[in-house]
């Protein structure tokens, strides 16, 4: 199966996916908000940031000065047509796995719906017999 386009992969890792995804449903977010949202450290939230930012996906701004200083960070037009043509891009993939690619739901023990209902049937009449 070949990538659908728009598929892109500087966006596509779980960490990078999780800022774009919280910016896309905001204008602007603080940074402290964006670190404490998806669990993630100063460092590494700043690694993914500036990442994003290489690629003009982010614009970043520095307000205040001091230890009053805050980071804010907005989606471009850019980065937001890049995440929706990545959305599309994943929907089109699993849309394409389609219901025939999908295993059947499983129960304990990795049986199927239909054997696991059978077995219980079984078993009921077993403890039924048991009994008399």
């Amino acid at each position: 199966m070949s990538t659908p386009s728009g598929f892109d992969e500087l966006i596509h890792p779980a960490t990078r996916l999780s800022v774009v995804a919280l910016l896309a449903a905001t204008e602007w977010a603080d940074f402290p908000f964006i670190r404490d949202s998806l669990s993630l450290s100063d460092s590494a939230l700043s690694k993914q940031l500036h990442t994003l930012e290489e690629a003009e996906y982010l614009e970043i701004r520095k307000e205040g000065g001091g230890r009053k200083r805050r980071t804010k960070v907005r989606l471009t037009g850019r980065g937001r047509t890049a995440f929706e043509g990545h959305v599309a891009a994943l929907r089109a993939i699993v849309e394409g796995a389609g219901p025939a690619a999908a295993p059947a739901p499983r129960t304990q023990a990795g049986a199927s719906p239909e054997s696991a209902a059978a077995a219980g049937t079984g078993q009921q009449q077993q403890r039924a017999e048991a009994g008399r």
